[in-house]
């Protein structure tokens, strides 16, 4: 899992049958202290998270397990809203 903060959303009137209904959102990855951690990538929301929320999100193979549909052609899947991160060193996860 990674940690991210919601940038965006993203609408597609046409998808696969299988994220009908899903919530698309941008993420930006970042490091445990808030500085970006590559490319933004699109990912299904499972948790209801918002714009500006700070989030756990997997990737893979896994992500798709997130779902109600684990054969859904997905990515990345938001997985948990973060309350709090404690870690005394930068960059430590």
């Amino acid at each position: 899992m990674k940690l991210g903060i919601i940038t965006g959303h993203v609408v597609a009137t046409r998808k696969d049958e299988h994220l009908i209904g899903a919530k698309l959102l941008i993420v930006q990855p970042i490091l445990p202290d808030n500085t970006p951690a590559g490319q933004p990538l699109i990912a299904v929301d499972t948790v209801g998270a918002g714009i500006g929320e700070t989030i756990i999100y997997a990737v893979g193979s896994v992500a798709s397990r997130a779902t109600m549909h684990p054969n859904a052609p997905i990515d990345a899947a938001i997985v948990g809203i973060v309350d709090s991160v404690d870690c005394p060193r930068a960059g430590g996860l």
